[in-house]
């Protein structure tokens, strides 16, 4: 049953943090730890409000970056490349994964909230490299965030992907609300199936799935 619902699919639009590496890697952690730092330096202030700001942005505009830039008028240059500046040595290549991506008939894409150079450091480290036809970070959404609905238009129109014919793969179920919308078959990739009918297949093992569909 699964397998059946996804044969009209053409295009496989994947999320980066969570989806394409385990949460277990706990990546995420080394970033917040940059992103709080930044917006003390930026906004000259303390660590508890810095980091309470850097939640409440995330929550309200969909990245922290998206509050930064909407409520202090912040470059979003420099803050994703000092943010991104991680070491990768928490993450192991997947040929498991690896070879059931490169076995997805059509073309394959990684979509990310966080920046493009950094997504592509993040494959090296999985293994995954040169499997994706097309990898876009916020910068080319013009650093409108998913969940805003501009920001996927503005990525697929750049893509020329038909969402009717395209699945997208994501840890964050809001951010499956619009690929919903606009007829794309979705898979929320979590320990926990989000709510609601924009999710429409769960699973906490990505590599997995792939191999059931493929």
């Amino acid at each position: 049953m699964t397998a059946a619902s996804f044969t009209h699919i053409s295009d496989w639009v994947f999320d980066l943090d969570h989806t394409l590496y385990p949460p277990e890697a706990r990546l995420f952690d080394l970033i917040e730890v940059r992103m709080t730092a930044w917006v003390m330096q930026t906004l000259g202030v303390d660590h508890t409000e810095a980091d309470r700001l850097r939640k409440l942005y995330w929550a309200r505009h969909g990245t922290t970056l998206a509050g930064l830039m909407r409520e202090h008028d912040v470059d979003p240059d420099p803050y994703l490349h000092d943010v991104h500046d991680i070491p990768m040595d928490r993450l192991s290549p997947d040929p498991v994964l690896a070879e059931r991506i490169r076995a997805l008939p059509g073309r394959r894409i990684v979509y990310t909230n966080g920046s493009a150079p950094y997504a592509e450091r993040v494959l090296a480290a999985r293994g995954l490299s040169g499997l994706f036809d097309a990898i876009y970070g916020v910068e080319h959404a013009g650093y409108h965030p998913k969940p805003d609905r501009v920001a996927y238009e503005t990525i697929f129109a750049r893509d020329g992907l038909k969402t009717s014919g395209a699945a997208m793969f994501e840890d964050d179920a809001r951010n499956l609300k619009v690929p919903h919308t606009m007829g794309m078959r979705t898979v929320h990739v979590a320990a926990e199936r989000g709510a609601g009918e924009h999710i429409h297949f769960h699973t906490d093992d990505l590599s997995d799935f792939l191999g059931r569909l493929i």
